[in-house]
């Protein structure tokens, strides 16, 4: 496979910041869900919207985060764990109008600090700025601050409404605190969940930006443990308070008890599916972008880039998946540019480890062409019209060689060499090579007039291997067939058909091609002992 693309990034990472026509982010059908969910918006989105997304996300955590606390609050101090409530005291009509302002606040409160605290510190993102300081970690930290903020706030909350049950006494200082305090946990859990979702375009591109951390956040342990904890402990704990206040004032009705396990267990599954839906969206999707990638990389897209939002693990995961990625793709391009310089027979060849330092012996055909009169062409034209001849001349004779199975082994100035049958064995390399050059013969002149040219086929037993110093060698056939194919061009130059080929070429090729040939005679060629018989095409009709 030739490696006709060009590569996405210099760096292997997928920059969110710019538009690429040359790479697929896969984490979504055509790359419109990059960041895993569609309402994450796409990569290239300008900054002035993205600010206005991510600002309206954030809010949106925190405000459906306190929301969901304050509803397991109500839920298991109203409905759930019996024995008084903080609502029997005097302070009742204290808490009925305290604990939603305090809610209010909150909400009010969290979203104020996302928006007015918080985006501040990530505007440089959005503008694709340099990051100021420790920028890089002041955004993937982000939703870190925002849980410590809904931490101070419902501890807050556990302070300010247990002390109002001081005088009604430790019971109902234990209930109010106890569901104070699972409401806060879940609203911390689910605020850290939904605001690290929210700032993954953020994310993005803090982590496509030189020097940015390769772990800014908490891992997926701590998403782990916090899922668990609301999941399960939260419940676990609130079954135990039920439990210790039966057990202590030992006059719970059955009833009584039975619906608050019924309602706890309700409270407990809707909870526990919410953060753990969130959770798993949360390891997910980087694994189904990764997937999704594999399988256009495996489909031969080698530009495929993964764009990397998350910090944990997984952003690292995402992160290798790229370079990894951008090795193959680099490594495509070199086997490109070296099978363009060899060939791709002998590009295969050399990665596959077949050629020995010494070489081995062949059976093949060789194909010579020289151009007639090249030093007149020096002497007549300028340099960049030669280079245009010259480039218009070897792509005809690749081409032809090309489509019958052989190889040019090398350009020699305005000469090119060529082999039937080495490195990679044919059946009839003699009638290919002989086939080919008939071909050349006519084409040349047709398409190239101004670059006359003699040909001469050769055959017989070669070298074939390795010939230089380890630091430095090139691919090259060695033999007597060789210097034989070279001669015959000299020759072929003055014959009418400007092409002569050796009868022992001729003699090895299927009855097919040699029926288009005919013995025109011998030669003793310079360097050769003993005479060469030749053979030429036969003449039209």
């Amino acid at each position: 496979m030739r490696g006709d693309h060009l590569p996405a990034a210099e760096t292997g990472i997928y920059d969110p910041r710019v538009h690429h026509d040359d790479a697929r982010p896969t984490s979504g059908p055509g790359g419109e869900r990059p960041f895993g969910l569609r309402v994450l918006g796409r990569a290239g989105e300008p900054g002035w919207a993205l600010r206005l997304r991510v600002q309206t996300l954030l809010t949106g955590a925190v405000v459906v985060a306190n929301l969901v606390g304050a509803a397991a609050v109500v839920a298991l101090s109203v409905w759930l764990i019996p024995g008084p409530s903080l609502l029997d005291t005097r302070f009742g009509t204290v808490v009925v109008v305290a604990a939603p302002a305090y809610i209010v606040l909150a909400v009010a409160a969290g979203a104020l600090s996302g928006t007015r605290r918080e985006l501040p510190r990530l505007r440089w993102v959005a503008e694709g700025g340099a990051p100021p300081g420790d920028g890089h970690s002041q955004v993937l930290r982000a939703p870190f601050r925002l849980l410590g903020l809904q931490v101070a706030l419902w501890l807050g909350a556990v302070v300010l409404f247990g002390a109002l049950g001081v005088p009604a006494g430790w019971r109902v200082v234990l209930r109010t605190t106890t569901t104070v305090l699972l409401g806060g946990l879940v609203t911390c859990t689910c605020s850290y969940l939904l605001s690290e979702l929210a700032l993954r375009p953020l994310a993005a591109r803090v982590l496509a930006l030189p020097g940015a951390p390769e772990r800014g956040a908490p891992g997926l342990a701590v998403r782990s443990l916090l899922v668990w904890l609301v999941g399960t402990g939260v419940p676990v704990l609130g079954l135990m308070v039920v439990a210790v206040v039966a057990l202590v004032e030992g006059d719970v009705p059955a009833g009584s008890l039975a619906i608050t396990m019924l309602g706890l267990g309700g409270v407990t599954l809707a909870v526990s599916l919410l953060l753990v839906r969130l959770g798993i969206q949360g390891t997910l999707d980087p694994l189904r972008s990764m997937r999704r990638a594999l399988a256009a990389v495996e489909a031969g897209r080698l530009d495929t880039r993964i764009v990397v939002y998350d910090a944990s693990e997984l952003g690292r995961l995402q992160a290798g998946f790229n370079r990894m990625v951008a090795g193959l793709e680099e490594r495509e391009r070199l086997r490109d540019l070296f099978g363009r310089h060899v060939g791709e027979p002998v590009a295969t060849a050399a990665v596959a480890g077949r050629f020995d330092a010494g070489g081995e012996v062949r059976d093949a055909a060789v194909v010579f062409v020289d151009i007639v009169g090249s030093t007149r062409l020096a002497a007549e034209l300028p340099p960049e019209r030669i280079v245009e001849l010259l480039n218009r001349f070897f792509t005809v004779v690749v081409d032809v060689v090309d489509r019958h199975g052989g190889l040019v082994n090398k350009f020699v100035g305005d000469a090119a060499l060529a082999v039937f049958g080495v490195p990679t064995p044919l059946d009839d390399a003699c009638g290919r090579a002989l086939a080919a050059a008939r071909e050349l013969a006519g084409r040349l002149p047709a398409e190239v007039p101004e670059c006359p040219a003699g040909i001469g086929v050769a055959a017989g037993r070669v070298v074939a291997g390795n010939v230089g110093d380890q630091r430095r060698f090139e691919f090259t056939v060695i033999g007597d067939p060789v210097n034989e194919a070279a001669r015959l061009t000299e020759l072929a130059k003055s014959a009418p058909s400007r092409l002569l080929a050796s009868a022992v070429a001729l003699d090895a090729a299927g009855e097919a091609e040699r029926g288009h040939w005919e013995l025109v005679g011998e030669v003793t060629v310079e360097g050769r002992a003993t005479p060469t018989r030749l053979a030429a095409p036969r003449p039209p009709g």
